[in-house]
């Protein structure tokens, strides 16, 4: 078959015509006849089994039942007649209800004749019943065509208005296989499919659509699923193979005085053996010749900042200058306050760049980075402007990775001749499965421990009737010199009622805590930046014990003393925020406590994300069950989900096809990277179509 076939508008297809394919398009993205056979069904129903009415179960499964109808009657309602016949087998009787199409019904139905009935069942009044059911003569159906798993395609009313059923668009189906003869060229090479014991290419289409058995139909979806995630892989596995061969990195050979005195002199305390690994993975990076690309994963309190600020003194140590870019003010504040402290007594120059420094400032600060007496530059975005020119930047760090798009790291990256090293830092853990999908391209490391002297943080869920038992528990905590944070959620439709919620809150604490005895602090995202930053600063110094505010706090605020966190209407937090907003406590030596506060009305997923919480202090366990609630798409927000627009592989449950399709994308590449071997001739081909369209199903057949 010629491949282009495959790219035949969908209006060609017999039974589809200009209207038909202009629907198909806007609702389900069907443009070619590539789209209609890639549009692969949602769920199937199994016509495979045959029940006794004796082993009906009471949970309105669809089934299929073989028996006569003994007796039909007609029964006022309401509204009308409903239609009622007796349906035996030799283990029970049920009921077949219509509400509409009666006569049709009364004038066709043969009594005491056998059926196969199909459709829902229901229990109600003792007796199991079928509203409008499938039926058909059993002499029919054992003579006829028999699809027995039927596939259940992706709708929407607008397609069902349109007369594009569920029926309509397998005919279509069935019309493409029939035009194509059902032959589609293979897309993967003969030595996978024997190794990995997959089906063809043609079959697994076949099967996936008109599967003749749960065993045929589960061969289609793993050789499809594997088909998927292998040419991903294959994907972000090149890009970093072609960026560690082509794109030179500077290569820092010297381990020198700023690096060395500072690790004898100056660390605070002994490193633990995480980040002793990781210093370790950075160091081989920067002396390999190739640009470092790192992702650096570490739960909230795991010592990130001082592998980072160790990573700057290598570049410093190898004649470079270093930025550090975090994704909000108050965040970078804090890195420079954090840094300064770190070095002082060595002679390192440290700047801060954000938003608000003063214009004089400013310039001061340009002419110390391209003269090169800027050692260490620290800022928001304001680093990616224009004006900000580097006399040689080697190393370029990015804080909270996800709140920056692909576009402002290449800007830094044009700061040079050639690319500075990038590491990039996350609190927010990622999931392996999804680390090896979005950051396929990235290397990763983890700082899985926590520095010693850290106790975890205790964790409970109380309901809004025990607040005064709550508030009973802060002031004992403050009349011991801690402090305590209360947040309040932000829905970004309604900021008038976070607002309100915001207010309410405030006064029924001030009501319970009365100045003078206590002093209460509030920031919320309506407040200007100073008047923000001078409630910050009055908490920071222990001047407030009580801080009132919406999620603005989530990153990086650091007050050791601040023992407590409440999180207030918590059902109406995502996992990985509830997760961020308590790592804002627990940065002491002290015991401290995250108080979750709900109402009594919660959702399932919301009872998992606050026994979750209560149960767990790992970042990354909670990372996976944030996963399985949320799926990919919405734990990486929009900007990236479209990289795992996925049609048939979930990553999160097959994690297992996911593994071995990047272990088998790894070997092929490292035995044969320009996929030139006469073997590989299906890879080369599929993976130039995959480039060139950016979507892996557009060519895959």
């Amino acid at each position: 078959m010629n491949p282009n076939y495959l790219q035949t508008p969908i209006a060609y297809l017999k039974g589809v015509g200009p209207s038909r394919a202009q629907t198909l398009q806007s609702e389900l993205g069907v443009y070619t006849y590539q789209d209609l056979l890639n549009l692969f069904p949602n769920r199937y129903l199994d016509k495979t089994q045959y029940y006794k009415i004796s082993q009906l179960q009471r949970n309105s499964a669809e089934v299929q039942v073989i028996g006569k109808i003994i007796h039909l009657k007609e029964v006022g309602q309401k509204r009308g007649k409903r239609l009622v016949a007796t349906f035996v087998d030799d283990t029970g009787k049920m009921e077949l209800v219509w509400f509409r199409g009666q006569k049709w019904i009364k004038e066709n139905i043969k009594l005491n004749v056998p059926y196969v009935i199909y459709g829902k069942t229901n229990w109600f009044n003792g007796t199991f019943s079928m509203p409008h059911p499938e039926m058909e003569l059993l002499e029919d159906h054992k003579n006829g065509l028999k699809v027995s798993m039927q596939p259940i395609y992706p709708s929407s009313e607008k397609l069902t208005n349109k007369g594009i059923t569920n029926k309509v668009t397998s005919k279509l189906l069935q019309q493409l296989f029939i035009d194509t003869k059902a032959q589609f060229a293979e897309t993967l090479p003969v030595y996978l499919l024997k190794e990995l014991k997959l089906i063809g290419k043609s079959d697994a289409l076949l099967n996936i659509h008109f599967p003749k058995s749960q065993q045929d139909l589960a061969k289609a979806q793993f050789r499809l699923k594997f088909e998927e995630l292998f040419y991903i892989q294959l994907q972000l596995i090149a890009k970093k193979m072609v960026r560690k061969n082509k794109i030179k990195g500077f290569p820092f050979n010297a381990v020198g005085t700023y690096f060395s005195d500072f690790y004898n002199n100056y660390l605070p305390f002994e490193l633990t053996n995480a980040q002793k690994r990781v210093v370790k993975e950075i160091r081989a990076d920067l002396g390999s010749n190739a640009q470092m690309n790192r992702l650096l994963q570490g739960d909230v309190g795991s010592g990130k900042t001082i592998v980072a600020l160790m990573t700057m003194l290598l570049a410093l140590d190898n004649g470079f200058q270093a930025c550090l870019m975090a994704p909000t003010e108050i965040l970078a504040t804090q890195h420079y306050n954090g840094i300064t402290e770190l070095l002082q007594g060595l002679k390192i120059k440290v700047s801060l760049l954000t938003g608000s420094v003063k214009k004089s400032a400013r310039r001061i600060i340009h002419e110390e980075l391209e003269s090169g007496e800027l050692h260490i530059l620290i800022g928001t975005h304001a680093l990616l402007e224009d004006k900000v020119q580097y006399k040689n930047l080697g190393l370029a760090i990015i804080d909270e990775q996800h709140r920056f798009g692909v576009a402002q790291r290449a800007k830094l990256w044009r700061k040079n001749t050639m690319p500075p090293h990038i590491l990039v830092m996350t609190a927010t853990p990622i999931p392996r499965t999804l680390a090896m999908s979005l950051y396929g391209d990235l290397d990763i490391s983890v700082i899985d421990e926590l520095p010693p002297g850290r106790k975890p943080i205790k964790t409970v869920h109380r309901f809004d009737a025990n607040r005064l038992k709550v508030f009973r528990f802060l002031k004992d905590e403050i009349n011991i010199g801690r402090q305590v944070y209360v947040v309040y959620p932000l829905i970004k439709e309604s900021e008038a009622l976070d607002y309100k919620d915001l207010m309410d809150g405030y006064e029924s604490i001030a009501r319970d805590f009365p100045a003078p005895k206590y002093q209460i602090s509030i920031v919320h995202g309506q407040m200007k930046p100073d008047d923000k930053e001078f409630e910050m600063q009055r908490f920071i110094k222990g001047e407030t014990q009580i801080m009132v505010a919406t999620t603005v706090i989530e990153v990086g605020v650091n007050v050791p003393n601040a023992s407590v966190m409440i999180i207030e209407s918590a059902e109406r937090f995502g996992l990985s925020q509830l997760h961020q907003l308590r790592g804002r406590v627990g940065r002491g030596a002290d015991q401290s406590y995250c108080i979750l506060m709900t109402g009594h009305k919660l959702s399932e997923d919301a009872k998992t994300r606050l026994e979750t919480m209560v149960r767990t202090n790992d970042g990354f366990e909670i990372a996976e069950v944030d996963l399985k609630l949320r799926g990919p798409g919405d734990i990486m927000g929009t900007q990236q989900s479209g990289v795992l627009n996925l049609k048939i592989a979930d990553i999160v449950k097959d994690n297992d096809i996911l593994q071995t399709a990047r272990h088998y994308a790894i070997k092929i590449l490292k035995e044969d990277p320009s996929l030139s071997h006469p073997n590989n001739n299906v890879v080369s081909q599929a993976y130039a179509q995959l480039v060139k369209h950016k979507n892996i199903w557009t060519y895959i057949s």
